[in-house]
């Protein structure tokens, strides 16, 4: 009853809670939090020291008893109690300011297509002990759907496919569910690591993590570019050790990210297979939608195009899609409450 009362005191919250970053939409608000999902850990005093952002600019330079944890990995929660804190401090971050005590909101957040009853069930409990007071789950790839402004209720296949920081999931959508799906474990983090291996081997230099993500997001490409583009990039010489400076080319980064794309764009290809025909006579005529901050990388939509003969498009804004999505849902609940999945608590009392 508490709860309830408070709760009137307190917006609702939609949240993407991705491997890469967590994205917080409120309701009458829109997107407030966009932060990355990183919190720095002081190993001797179990402190957290930062979250997101300041967190984010930790990686790689801490001394050894400082830990910068990304608490999700391909899109599953790896550390809950990391998590919970994360997302309370977001959720604090929300309502600071407002009232002398923490509103208990009412959150959507988005799942993972082939997450367990155990890790559902994670994500449930991490959610409501952060601070909420009551958690609705759906599939990130129809809050990704529906954020993109695709048709999901109409009785018209729909293909999104979510290329996000640890998954990539393709799916087609119809009639406000998901007809066929799949789900991919190379997504955003294996392309920065693509470019590492392939610079290791091909120059003898080791980069960093970030400096591998900016030539990603600077340079690469999954299609021919018109226009020649280079980069200077500093890592540690693997002969002698020593800081080293080499220049790399778009060519060079679209040859490290070709083996991923490849992989990514045969399982767009096996779920068109697994697709009914008059869902994909639907898809073959509209085209299907590119979400999440692969679809950023150029030339992406040119690649899957040219492989499977059907229009590619990318979301308005598609980092921001799912959790748009999951806003929608907040805002218009009574009409989209049909996509919600029942919490792992409502299955075991049936």
């Amino acid at each position: 009853m508490i709860d309830k009362i408070f709760g009137k005191f307190s917006r609702d919250l939609g949240i993407d809670l991705g491997t890469s970053s967590t994205l917080i939409y409120v309701k009458e608000k829109g997107i407030i939090i966009d932060e990355p999902s990183v919190v720095a850990l002081n190993n001797k005093t179990h402190q957290i020291l930062a979250v997101g952002k300041d967190a984010q600019r930790m990686i790689g330079k801490t001394p050894y008893y400082i830990q910068a944890i990304t608490p999700l990995e391909k899109g599953i929660i790896s550390d809950f109690e990391v998590t919970e804190k994360m997302l309370k401090f977001f959720i604090n971050k929300v309502h600071q300011g407002r009232f002398g005590f923490v509103p208990r909101p009412r959150v959507v957040i988005g799942i993972s297509l082939d997450i367990t009853e155990v890790e559902r069930k994670a994500v449930e409990d991490a959610v409501i002990s952060a601070g909420a007071r009551e958690v609705l789950l759906c599939e990130s790839l129809i809050a990704a759907a529906i954020g993109a402004r695709l048709p999901i209720q109409d009785p018209i296949g729909s293909m999104i496919v979510g290329l996000g920081g640890g998954t990539t999931e393709i799916g087609v959508v119809s009639l406000g569910g998901i007809v066929s799906w799949k789900s991919v474990k190379i997504a955003g983090n294996d392309l920065n690591q693509d470019i590492i291996q392939y610079v290791r081997s091909e120059f003898n230099v080791l980069l960093g993590e970030k400096v591998a993500e900016m030539a990603k997001m600077k340079i690469g490409s999954a299609f021919s570019l018109e226009e020649p583009l280079e980069m200077r990039v500093r890592g540690r010489d693997l002969i002698s050790g020593l800081p080293k400076e080499i220049i790399v080319s778009d060519g060079q980064i679209r040859e490290a990210l070709s083996r991923s794309i490849r992989l990514i764009i045969d399982d767009i290809k096996a779920t068109l297979e697994l697709t009914p025909p008059e869902l994909v006579a639907d898809i073959y005529e509209k085209g299907m939608v590119l979400s999440g901050g692969g679809a950023m990388l150029r030339g992406m939509d040119q690649a899957i195009a040219k492989a499977t003969q059907i229009p590619v498009g990318v979301a308005d804004d598609p980092i921001t899609a799912t959790v748009r999505g999951t806003g929608i849902i907040v805002e218009d609940f009574e009409n989209l409450k049909g996509i919600i999945i029942p919490s792992t608590q409502q299955e075991s009392a049936l």
